[in-house]
């Protein structure tokens, strides 16, 4: 029973891990998407294995990304194949230096870039953008917008 008790958590920890709001995972259980326990007190739990069938079902549930041109079109010529799409989460300016938290799925990735390329980037709290691996290097790029497209991005809320 020790065992079991350990593998449950919360639904404010899974909605951390998962990377969705408290109110919204709350939902899910109450209209039953999400499988839990009770405590004796009525506090509902989650399974570790419950939360992993809903990460793998559900890799961005809140934030619903729509179909996507390959890789290759979005960054073409750069030699780096590791790419990760995400979008911004926070970000932190120092000085010279600023801090860039991406979240892919229900990872987070920070990279620390110089303030200049993230003022030439534009990159903001909810914008889409890829972080480009090599080696030991992590760049941040944003998608391409169509020459035709409207001067300004679509922004996350």
């Amino acid at each position: 029973m020790a065992g079991e008790a350990a593998r449950l958590i919360t639904v404010r920890q899974a909605a951390g891990r998962l990377g969705v709001g408290y109110s919204t995972l709350k939902r899910w259980v109450l209209a039953g998407v999400v499988r839990t326990t009770r405590t004796e007190g009525g506090h509902h739990r989650i399974a570790e294995a419950e939360l992993d069938r809903l990460a793998a079902r559900h890799s961005s549930p809140a934030r619903p990304r729509p179909a996507t041109a390959a890789p290759d079109d979005l960054l073409g010529g750069l030699s780096a194949r590791n790419r990760l799409r995400g979008y911004v989460e926070e970000v932190r300016v120092d000085g010279l230096l600023a801090q860039v938290r991406l979240r892919v799925g229900n990872q987070s990735l920070t990279a620390v870039i110089t303030a200049d390329a993230l003022a030439a980037l534009k990159l903001r709290r909810g914008d889409d953008a890829i972080a480009v691996i090599k080696s030991t290097e992590v760049m941040i790029a944003t998608p391409a917008v169509p020459a035709a497209a409207p001067g300004r991005r679509a922004r996350r809320r």
